[in-house]
């Protein structure tokens, strides 16, 4: 009988799995590499849990030297379990900076998560998102979403959460801040 893969175990060998391949892509690049060059990897292979373990990276340098590198690795147990973890990394030419990551599994008796998160700063100000669904075995499903924003020349800022449940639908709250942390109205779009 094959022994699935626990939830710890299999993120965590899928996180290594994304960090190497992200890093020998890297690497293969060595960050010297002329303008407008790419390098990527892809890798399948059979695991330990009876399924298959999938790996890819590519990173890429634009001719105006902006770096961007992303990585994903898929992992399954040969039965009906799967699980995704990604990321990705981008530089500007200016300096402004993004990143995001997720993760997404899947199980064999209909139950399923997703997460994720993003993150961005530049010239002008920064943003942050992170949210999570799931579906029960049940079909019900839960969701999140909180997302920030700051305003560089201003100070302002923003934090706006999001939920929703199907006993209650969807509930939003969103509340605007000035340099000092005091409460203010929010602009209107």
């Amino acid at each position: 009988m094959k022994k699935p893969l626990s939830a710890m175990g299999l993120s965590a060998a899928l996180s290594a799995a994304v960090s190497v391949a992200l890093a020998g892509a890297l690497l293969a690049t060595g960050f010297a590499a002329p303008a407008a060059e790419a390098a990527s990897r892809h890798v399948v292979r059979a695991n330990a849990a009876g399924g298959t373990t999938a790996t890819k990276a590519v990173v890429r340098q634009g001719h105006d030297g902006g770096i961007r590198a992303r990585g994903r690795a898929t992992a399954t147990d040969g039965q009906g379990n799967a699980r995704t973890v990604s990321g990705a990394s981008t530089t500007g030419p200016n300096g402004a900076t993004a990143v995001r990551s997720g993760e997404a599994s899947r199980h064999a008796d209909g139950s399923a998560e997703r997460s994720g998160s993003f993150a961005a700063s530049g010239a002008k100000g920064s943003v942050e998102s992170s949210g999570s669904r799931s579906k029960n075995a049940d079909g019900s499903v839960t969701a999140t979403r909180n997302a920030s924003a700051t305003n560089t020349a201003t100070g302002n800022s923003v934090q706006s959460t999001a939920s929703y449940n199907q006993a209650t639908g969807v509930t939003r709250s969103t509340t605007c801040y000035d340099a000092g942390g005091v409460v203010m109205n929010c602009p209107a779009r």
